[in-house]
């Protein structure tokens, strides 16, 4: 078996300001970067959902990691279905859109020219990390209103047309895909077009939540996305960061109970990341570690 472990995010600034996980003088983008990579082997980029990334931070992340270091890239927000700033686009996308008194915009509305122009240069920022052998996987967390009817999967679909040729995962925010009715098909959708299952620990109570499907739709990867289980915070309104949603510490038992499960997905793939987004101050590291020494010599050393 072959399990990373790692988080999302390594300078949330919940994390950095609680001064446990860094050691003192490590205050720049380089030395923590560097640092995380002697902890972990795995980092989800999770900066490249709020806003387009670029090739330049690309280069930088390959060459301040080590050479089997992995990063796992999060799809655009305006690519996921969500609702988009327009001031996070590019000055010059910006500029060519239409004018419009509305603040945010959404796919649908986006004019294909501009959508094509944004495809590649998503694709374009990426390629420094697979070039360098560190591109795991492009991560797709879909909107909750990308639901499981025919427009959310031509949309899904169409996002596997776009990124042909990489490896991608489906992360769904809507319980219709997985409802008992609809589970299968999905699962069938996601193998026929590549898209590795997302495997979620997360709270199950509302609309925009989903069961965790412990199913492996590629066979070169899983991946499971551990959230906390903070029903009280799922849906908080009106945070001052995004970390507030996950603030979540795992127990030792919990981990226990989740290692089995994922040395059991293990078995079936080429590789399993595990990914800790409860990223509110250093939680989300200490259960890495945790996990890390359950596991034991199936968790990939850093």
């Amino acid at each position: 078996m072959t399990i990373s472990v790692g988080s999302a995010s390594w300078t949330d600034p919940t994390l950095i300001a609680s001064k446990r996980f860094y050691p003192p003088g490590c205050t720049s983008a380089e030395a923590r970067l560097r640092f995380y990579a002697t902890q972990f082997p795995l980092v989800e980029v999770d900066s490249s959902y709020y806003a387009m990334p670029s090739a330049s931070n690309a280069v930088l992340w390959a060459e301040r990691t080590p050479p089997h270091f992995t990063f796992n890239i999060k799809a655009f927000r305006l690519f996921t279905g969500h609702q988009t700033d327009r001031t996070k686009l590019p000055k010059d996308i910006q500029a060519a859109l239409p004018a419009s008194d509305k603040k945010n915009l959404y796919y649908k509305d986006t004019p294909g020219d501009i959508l094509r122009e944004l495809w590649r240069r998503y694709i374009e920022a990426i390629e420094p990390l697979r070039k360098a052998g560190k591109l795991g996987a492009v991560h797709f967390q879909f909107a909750p209103w990308v639901v499981n009817n025919a427009d959310g999967r031509a949309h899904v679909e169409h996002c596997a047309d776009v990124m042909e040729g990489y490896t991608l995962a489906a992360e769904f925010r809507h319980r219709s895909w997985f409802s008992d009715k609809a589970r299968e098909s999905t699962l069938l959708m996601e193998r026929e077009r590549g898209f590795v299952n997302v495997v979620v620990d997360e709270p199950n109570t509302t609309a925009n939540s989903i069961p965790a499907v412990w199913e492996v739709t590629n066979p070169r990867l899983a991946l499971i996305r551990l959230h906390g289980r903070n029903h009280e915070t799922w849906n908080i309104q009106g945070a001052t960061s995004a970390s507030s949603r996950f603030n979540y510490d795992y127990t030792e038992q919990e981990l226990a109970e989740l290692a089995v499960m994922i040395q059991r997905i293990a078995k079936n793939v080429e590789r399993t990341h595990v990914v800790f987004n409860n990223n509110f101050e250093d939680q989300g590291q200490r259960n890495a570690r945790t996990l890390m020494g359950i596991l034991g010599s199936a968790a990939i050393s850093p």
